[in-house]
């Protein structure tokens, strides 16, 4: 080969390597990315700018009225030594994530996957009835009128008419119901964004991979479910997952509607309530930032974690 055909390679081959760097990708695609240029500045503006501006004021102190004054790791330390309600907020957070997160996650998926079969017109239907509690503005009224703490309940006049008990439960201030009832109210309004990506995952799977799966081997639904679905529907299943935990960990207006703000004993008071106390009602900014930037780390490592389970489905 002469040194010209060479030379020619190589000057292809580095064309070829330069176009598929970011910047070269970038080049090549540029009408692309103009149309994308505004919602990128939003999303920095809105999004990583206030994430850097919190992380900053976490090592502050700062109370709106002043100027922030660096404390270094003070808020960090205070948070975990010297915070006992943060503390309890942590265990309140976690038992009320780990009840709610997967079973939500599990209930949307099973729900989303039986109403796949239905007729298009039922299937509509269903969608709406299964979301529509999720969008209602009036689900803790409703919740609070059936766990009224006085004879007028109804889940206390049933159990008061059946001879169950003889005197009224304070479900939403007794210590020992209170976790019960924000989980049981978390549970049936969790079938929101989730439920609508499984729903339209399953709908976006080509019905071509079911015949020849079945061509291959597959001889029930259990094995479709597997090898089939799942894997079809990865994105769905981790944008789910992602709204899953995010809503777990965030939990906070379902205890402040049912239980109260601070709920009896901080029974029901989770990390996100924690927050709203220092940060909208104390005013300490540097410290509510602190408890944000932790909120947020458990929950950017909790999705790491759920993507790398999710490439395990189907192999």
């Amino acid at each position: 080969m002469s040194t010209a055909v060479v030379e020619k390679k190589k000057r292809e081959l580095k064309d070829y390597e330069k176009k598929w760097t970011l910047w070269g990708r970038i080049k090549d695609n540029k009408a692309s990315y103009l149309f994308l240029l505004p919602y990128y500045v939003l999303f920095v503006m809105f999004t990583i700018v206030p994430v850097i501006i919190s992380v900053y004021y976490s090592f502050t102190y700062y109370n709106i009225l002043e100027a922030p004054q660096f404390i270094g790791w003070d808020n960090y330390l205070n948070l975990f030594l010297h915070d006992d309600v943060f503390i309890l907020a942590i265990q309140n957070t976690f038992i009320f994530a780990i009840i709610t997160g997967p079973l939500g996650y599990l209930a949307a998926f099973v729900f989303a996957w039986f109403i796949n079969e239905l007729p298009p017109k039922i299937r509509a239907i269903m969608i709406l009835i299964f979301y529509a509690p999720t969008i209602s503005g009036q689900v803790y009224m409703v919740w609070s009128i059936m766990f009224s703490g006085d004879s007028y309940g109804w889940i206390n006049g049933v159990l008061m008419n059946w001879g169950i008990t003889n005197t009224a439960i304070q479900w939403t201030t007794d210590t020992k119901y209170m976790m019960f009832v924000c989980i049981v109210v978390a549970l049936w309004s969790s079938l929101g964004a989730g439920f609508l990506s499984h729903v339209a995952g399953l709908q976006g799977i080509d019905k071509e991979l079911y015949e020849a799966g079945y061509v291959d081997g597959i001889s029930n639904r259990w094995q479709e479910l597997w090898y089939i679905t799942l894997p079809s529907m990865k994105p769905q299943l981790l944008f789910a997952a992602v709204m899953s935990i995010t809503s777990s960990f965030g939990a906070a207006d379902i205890m402040t509607a049912m239980c109260g703000f601070p709920s009896t004993d901080y029974a029901v008071h989770t990390i996100v309530n924690h927050l709203q106390d220092y940060g909208d009602v104390r005013f300490e900014m540097g410290y509510a930032s602190a408890i944000a930037v932790l909120l947020f780390a458990v929950c950017l490592g909790l999705n790491r974690l759920i993507q790398n389970l999710l490439k395990k489905v189907g192999t």
